[in-house]
């Protein structure tokens, strides 16, 4: 018997920050249907999926949530699995970077590089993002801030080892130039060679002391494994891989042939991975294929930005194979596609209620009444049975070129068109007024043949991509439950005369397109709220008092004659202050957040009465009244409350 040929896809394993939007559910949905269309095709396929766990943003985060690192991932990892499973998707491993296995040999590969001299140790200077994960020059910042997600970066120096990158500039340019479809679509390999390989590669910061939450530098206990090599080496610690030791999935499927990304870690994947396997002398993935991202609106979705959509809370309002489809159809090749909620209806009434769903209904019911629900024979043939037929052989030809080449939102319209050529096909030959004569009944065992048979073909096309209700359609003619090959499944004429069909139910139930979006944007008000109780300190009331509790407070308007920082602090101001009656000294944490000459001269309201302290050395004799808050892009933001310049210095505030 023929060995079957191996397709390894792996996608990028996702960052336990938090639940995952329906944009980072795009990925591993559209991973699926390439794998589902890959056995389709015959092939031994694995698909590999997990999670990224390690990092400080996972440390700072459990902090804040009061549990530790293992915790908080394990929770988040568990989130996205779930969603994972919920759609659907036939993953072969799940893996996390905290597995034991994963984190052993992670050790051994730093280690193997470092005896090589591939990694070397040094001093890092140069400013962080927390989000990213990534370090930055002076001259890569945008307005001081993060090129990629225009966060806060924080000035990094400390002791690191690095990755000579550099060591690997001429072999990089040279085995992309020989492998031109390493990279995919061509507009992220131009973009990848113009302006990050091109203009040179720098040595790569690959370990960490500011942090724990990481795999130990096996030789010095100070440093954590960096994301670089601790993430990316999932692809083949995932398959048994050890650098004294080749495990048998990684002989049967290394090297990859495709690792399905974000656009946004392309460079990742396409610089930093490769170096990293040429250094261990592994052979590179055959392909890294970047994939847009979908806007909500035209803006980029995010957490911060509360523009989120998730994919379970989709799944409530269309379904599995709703959110499926509108993922994959919706996703252009190479430019990012669009999600709001009025489109996701619209067009799973549009295309799966309507041109699937009740091609469908309508079929299965006009053999029920002609034919007490039995297949006819296609026992009087025409010109436009042949057309469709044609049409049929020509989709699924489409399919399988475009499918190779990772573009399911074409393979998609392809099928759909031959499904409202069905529908058009009805109305052409009106099978209901076929059935009123005796003599036109073998031509409306044709029609009816031939749409079942539409049908069925069209099934086994939507099989890798709207898998369940692909089965759901099968099952109508008793093929449920199969392994479904497009060698022998996609082949016109293939559904037996005599067939009892069975009863699917409602595929696609229409949907009230105003009443659900009331729905939906009454009940993400309600979420919003609840969040913004949550999240904001002021929601969060301490216990009540009493007029008479809040008259012991002495509040008091005082104009600041001199502002000066607190030697020895990065934090502190102190501030001398004019009540009128008398002067006084406040020290406030409040450096961070204004300079001296932006509170010199303004009039603040004083805590009057508060028990004298001492900060750093400095007496303060009261505080001022400031709000604070959390910004959305997560830095913390101070203002100082002003009073009005006309109050007089030392007058009550109540």
């Amino acid at each position: 018997m023929k060995e079957k040929e191996k397709f390894y896809i792996t996608t990028a394993i996702t960052y336990t920050s938090r639940k995952p939007h329906v944009g980072n559910t795009y990925e591993i949905v559209f991973t699926d249907a390439i794998a589902r269309y890959n056995r389709a095709l015959g092939k031994d396929v694995f698909f590999l999926t997990g999670t990224d766990e390690h990092g400080i943003k996972i440390q700072e985060l459990a902090e804040k949530a009061g549990v530790s690192p293992k915790e908080y991932v394990d929770r988040v990892a568990g989130e996205v699995r779930g969603i994972w499973d919920l759609m659907n998707t036939s993953y072969d491993k799940f893996i996390r970077t905290t597995d034991e296995q994963h984190e052993r040999v992670v050790s051994h590969i730093f280690k193997k590089l470092y005896d090589s001299g591939d990694i070397y140790k040094g001093t890092y200077t140069g400013w962080y993002c927390t989000p990213c994960e990534t370090f930055f020059t002076d001259s890569q910042l945008v307005d001081g801030k993060c090129p990629d997600c225009g966060a806060p970066v924080q000035k990094a120096n400390e002791e690191a080892y690095f990755f000579k990158m550099s060591k690997y500039q001429k072999w990089l340019e040279e085995y992309i130039e020989e492998h031109p479809d390493f990279m995919a679509p061509e507009s992220r390999r131009k973009e990848m060679i113009n302006n990050f390989i091109k203009p040179g590669l720098n040595d790569l910061c690959v370990s960490r002391t500011s942090f724990t939450w990481g795999v130990p530098v096996s030789f010095d206990q100070k440093h954590v494994i960096y994301v670089w090599i601790d993430a990316l080496s999932n692809y083949i610690t995932a398959l048994g891989y050890d650098v004294d030791e080749k495990g048998e999935l990684y002989k049967k499927y290394w090297p990859c042939d495709v690792h399905i990304i974000g656009k946004d870690i392309m460079r990742f994947h396409t610089i930093i991975w490769p170096i990293i396997l040429k250094a261990l002398g592994e052979p590179l993935p055959k392909q890294i294929f970047g994939h847009p991202w979908f806007l909500n609106g035209i803006d980029k979705m995010s957490k911060s930005k509360g523009n989120t959509i998730y994919a379970d809370e989709l799944a409530d309002i269309v379904g599995v194979d709703g959110v499926r489809y509108y993922l994959l159809c919706e996703m252009p090749y190479a430019n990012d596609g669009t999600i709001t909620y009025e489109n996701v209806i619209k067009r799973y009434n549009a295309d799966l209620a309507n041109t699937l769903g009740n091609l469908v209904s309508r079929t299965v019911a006009m053999t029920k009444k002609y034919f007490g629900g039995t297949v006819p024979e296609d026992a009087c043939r025409e010109a436009l049975d042949d057309e469709l037929k044609t049409l049929a052989a020509e989709t699924c030809a489409q399919v399988t070129a475009l499918m190779k080449e990772y573009r399911a939102q074409e393979a998609l319209e392809k099928i759909f068109t031959l499904l409202s050529r069905a529908n058009k096909y009805i109305d052409e030959t009106c099978p209901w007024i076929l059935a009123k004569e005796e003599s036109t009944l073998p031509r409306l065992k044709s029609v009816i043949y031939n749409l079942l048979e539409v049908i069925r073909f069209s099934a086994v096309l939507l099989t890798p991509f709207i898998t369940a209700s692909a089965e759901k359609i099968l099952s109508v003619f008793g093929l449920e439950g199969r392994e479904i090959l497009f060698e022998n499944d996609a082949v016109y004429g293939l559904l037996e005369s005599g067939t009892e069909l069975r009863d699917c139910g409602i595929l696609f139930a229409r949907i009230d397109e105003e009443k659900t979006l009331k729905e939906i944007h009454e009940a993400n008000l309600k979420k919003l709220a609840e969040k913004q109780k949550a999240e904001n300190p002021a929601a969060k009331m301490p216990d009540e008092i009493t007029i008479d509790d809040f008259a012991k407070v002495a509040l008091r308007v005082a104009e600041v004659k001199e502002c000066a920082p607190v030697k020895k602090s990065d934090k502190l101001l102190c501030l001398q202050l004019d009540l009128g009656y008398e002067q006084r000294q406040v020290v406030s944490g409040i450096a961070k957040f204004y300079k001296p000459e932006e509170l010199t001269g303004k009039k603040v309201i004083l805590v009057a009465n508060l028990k004298p302290v001492k900060l750093r050395g400095v007496d303060s004799n009261g505080m001022i009244l400031a709000s604070g808050y959390t910004a959305p892009d997560g830095s913390e933001k101070v203002n100082v409350i002003f009073a009005d310049p006309s109050a007089e210095n030392g007058s009550e505030v109540r």
